[in-house]
């Protein structure tokens, strides 16, 4: 069958939408296809991201960066331990507008489908369609993943990430508040634009305890989110439904190569899992759209889009930046996940001592907002 396309795109989540975007904005012809496990707007979705600078200025170039009272900026981060520790980032304290920006996943996928829609050069397609190259952005249970024979190691954490909406006393004032205990991972996320008072729920548990609190009815779940929170934006009301998903790292062994079908990549979660604590997982994953247009864009008139030197240099430099992104996330849940003692109080004394460390704390936040310190 003739190759009518450049790009086939398997996924059209915010991954695949945004990538597709930025491809027909190069003049390449893509075929997007929503194959079953691509996320799909929805009015029940309660997810919000933490978006960086690039992230957004990637959106921004497509058109697609929605409006302030759906991403709202974050002035100020505290982060809770177990004993008493805290730190805190303040976005007077790096020189910025706002450390990020909490996103409401729903606004967002409806931006982007409406983008695609008006763009001649993407065609949504139903099933997979023949291309010089096919990106794989189907989420973690990618289907063509399996297809292609490619190894994804996965390391469950034992632990529910339980996701809701809330409508809180007091306004959250740009605030994006995490505390730790016990092995649980709490955050709430600013939601509704600078003056609101609404927030994300990102709750990691135990599966047993989630299942608990997906029993209890909504107010006695909202007066232990309460407690959980220590109080600290007042009594809680629960706006929404409450979802659940089972938390875990996960790499991919490859992320490009050639198959029967013809040259492949993989992008997003289809070929990286984190955990949600560092607010990292779509950084990631548009990191990825961010590296593979600029690798695309820039090679040689020659070079084919599906040429395997190009795809093993966007390969090298995606994992390496997964590396080291994803491997911080995995060491802090581990660290705050070991039930011992010892640890608790190690992770506090450290949780002190960074605190004060001015540059090194500045550091961190500048690689967490997307820049790259020297």
């Amino acid at each position: 069958m003739a190759q009518t396309y450049d790009i086939c795109i398997r996924g059209a989540g915010i991954v695949g939408r945004t990538l597709a975007l930025h491809l027909a904005a190069k003049r390449l012809r893509v075929a997007l296809c929503a194959t079953p496990n691509s996320a799909s707007p929805s009015a029940s979705d309660v997810r919000a991201y933490a978006l960086n600078q690039p992230a957004r200025a990637l959106l921004e170039a497509v058109r697609c960066w929605p409006a302030e009272s759906q991403a709202t900026p974050v002035q100020r981060m505290e982060v809770h331990g177990d004993d008493g520790a805290t730190v805190v980032f303040d976005a007077a304290d790096q020189d910025v507008a706002a450390l990020n920006w909490i996103v409401d996943v729903p606004a967002l996928e409806a931006q982007l489908a409406e983008a695609v829609r008006y763009q001649p050069l993407i065609e949504l397609v139903d099933t997979p369609a023949p291309a010089t190259l096919t990106v794989v952005c189907e989420g973690r249970a990618s289907r063509t993943r399996e297809e292609l024979g490619v190894d994804f190691s996965i390391t469950p954490y034992n632990q529910t990430a339980i996701a809701a909406r809330v409508e809180c006393a007091q306004s959250h004032g740009q605030v994006a508040r995490q505390w730790f205990h016990q092995g649980e991972i709490l955050a709430l996320l600013p939601l509704s634009g600078p003056g609101g008072n609404f927030c994300a729920v990102v709750w990691s548990v135990s599966a047993e305890r989630a299942h608990t609190l997906q029993a209890l009815p909504d107010m006695e779940f909202s007066d232990t989110l309460h407690a959980a929170s220590h109080g600290a934006l007042g009594s809680l009301t629960l706006t929404s439904p409450r979802h659940t998903w089972p938390l875990q790292h996960a790499l991919a062994s490859r992320w490009s190569g050639s198959h029967a079908s013809g040259p492949w990549v993989l992008a997003g979660d289809a070929a990286h899992n984190v955990h949600p604590l560092a607010g990292q997982g779509l950084n990631l994953g548009l990191g990825d759209v961010a590296e593979l247009v600029r690798v695309l864009d820039g090679r040689p008139y020659w070079r084919s889009v599906a040429d395997p030197k190009l795809l093993r240099a966007y390969e090298r430099a995606r994992k390496a930046d997964f590396a080291l992104v994803g491997g911080a996330g995995d060491a802090l849940q581990q660290l705050f996940a070991h039930p011992h003692a010892a640890a608790q109080g190690l992770r506090n004394w450290g949780m002190h001592q960074f605190n004060t460390l001015g540059a090194v704390k500045h550091w961190v936040a500048q690689r967490a907002m997307g820049t790259r310190p020297q």
